[in-house]
């Protein structure tokens, strides 16, 4: 097993080269800017007002339709940092809520998306992925496929849940 103090020497060591760095920042600033787009694209969604940069596992920030809002859910857009991907998950405002409904989804037998295995250690009800290998040559064209993604994400888990 690696020690504390051998992995803050390979976190310097990595830090003092840039790149990891500079990526990192660059990724934020995607993320900051496609929080933005979001809220001037789309009014009347409730955009969180923050990015949740995380422990360098998941940075995200919601998207939240009046109809979900209602329930006290919510849309995480998300990056996964140890797959580099971008993912779409609905989520709940808080445990109580988030149980509910994904009882709902579990008990429903519908597998459109991944349903959470367990609510114990997982913020998610359901989620997909919305873009495995992210080409940052193309900002807007991956903005377009995270846009696209997440309202069709959006409009099935709202068919979903209206029907219920």
């Amino acid at each position: 097993m690696v020690s504390f103090q051998e992995q803050m020497d390979e976190y310097k060591s990595q830090m003092e080269k840039g790149t990891i760095k500079q990526a990192y920042q660059q990724l934020m600033e995607y993320l900051m800017g496609l929080r933005t787009y979001f809220q001037k694209k789309y009014p009347d969604y409730y955009v969180s007002g923050n990015v949740y940069y995380g422990y360098m596992d998941m940075t995200y920030f919601s998207v939240i339709p009046e109809t979900l809002k209602q329930r006290k859910l919510k849309i995480a857009i998300v990056f996964n940092h140890d797959t580099c991907g971008f993912e779409v998950w609905l989520a709940a405002a808080n445990k109580t809520i988030q149980t509910k409904y994904w009882k709902m989804f579990k008990e429903s037998g519908w597998n459109k998306y991944r349903i959470a295995p367990t609510i114990k250690g997982y913020d998610s009800i359901i989620e997909t992925n919305l873009v495995d290998n992210p080409d940052y040559n193309d900002l807007a064209g991956l903005t377009q496929q995270i846009v696209i993604g997440t309202f069709d994400f959006i409009n099935d888990v709202e068919e979903f849940i209206i029907k219920k």
